[in-house]
């Protein structure tokens, strides 16, 4: 039962990005461009998303179990550190100049958008190179 809920949810999510434009890059790179034509759209879909994530983690936060029965693990870090400012600064780098984060990226992959291939490509390879850099003894980093 867990396996057709996660189906749904993620057919869902792959709607909503579609539905939204957040797989379209034009639409994205619209939205980052504040000094030209600004889209502002996207940020109705944000908002939106931030709205329903608050009352689901308001929710979630006091739940042991989810409603499948299922433990619930949410995240407990709380502190801001070099690690996390530098990881989103790239994210946000990657998101600027290719007009795709990983979920829609992965959207726009299933329907043969070649760009999605090579940010795809991209960000695995950046994931791998992480991993590789967590393995380093401290005193190598």
């Amino acid at each position: 039962m867990p396996s057709l809920f996660s189906f749904v949810a993620g057919l869902l999510f792959g709607t909503g990005l579609l539905v939204s434009g957040m797989a379209n890059p034009a639409k994205v790179i619209g939205f980052l461009d504040l000094a030209g034509a600004w889209d502002p759209s996207l940020a109705f879909v944000m908002a939106g998303a931030i709205a329903v994530g608050v009352a689901a983690f308001a929710v979630a936060s006091r739940r042991t179990r989810s409603f499948l029965g299922l433990e619930m693990r949410l995240p407990d870090a709380r502190h801001i550190d070099t690690r996390l400012v530098a990881g989103s600064t790239l994210f946000g780098i990657g998101w600027g100049l290719a007009g795709f984060c990983p979920g829609p990226a992965l959207v726009a992959l299933g329907f043969g958008e070649p760009k999605a291939l090579l940010f795809m490509l991209a960000m695995l390879s950046g994931m791998f190179l992480f991993e590789v850099f967590e393995q380093l003894p401290r005193t190598a980093r």
